[in-house]
């Protein structure tokens, strides 16, 4: 396995991610390829995948660093790993290079959020350290 901060939208990038996003959720359509070259370019974002010994994409995720006037913040952001790869450290190894890349950065600490029924990622996040906050989180959906 090798984890790599991506540098190009390319075909086989936009076929991952129409396999891969459907395994994550089903209340938003995987990215166009508009999307995921947007992203890649992004200054704020950073695209990170996992390819197999083969070279397959069985895993990505997403970090954004930005700043507020309070410092620098992070979040780590759609983490997702091929069904037929799980429970071979690749979530763990994404997220350590997230963490990793926002240290860099000047992050102070990264957040995440993950669903209450992804149980795997949920134990793995605590494994990690990452501690649960009780928070009020709302969403004004346009």
């Amino acid at each position: 396995m090798q984890i790599e901060v991506v540098t190009q939208a390319d075909q086989k990038l936009w076929d991952a991610f129409q396999r891969l996003v459907p395994q994550l959720t089903s209340n938003n359509p995987p990215p166009s390829r508009d999307d995921l070259a947007a992203l890649v370019k992004s200054e704020s974002s950073t695209l990170i995948i996992a390819r197999a010994d083969d070279g397959s994409i069985i895993g990505a995720a997403s970090l954004t660093v930005y700043r507020v006037p309070t410092g620098m913040r992070a979040i780590i952001e759609d983490v997702i790993v091929d069904e037929s790869a799980r429970g071979r450290g690749i979530g763990e190894a994404l997220v350590r290079r997230c963490l990793e890349l926002a240290r860099k950065k000047g992050a102070g600490g990264v957040a995440l959020t993950s669903n209450p029924k992804r149980e795997a990622a949920n134990r793995l996040y605590v494994r990690m350290g990452f501690v649960y906050r009780e928070t009020n989180a709302y969403y004004y959906k346009f």
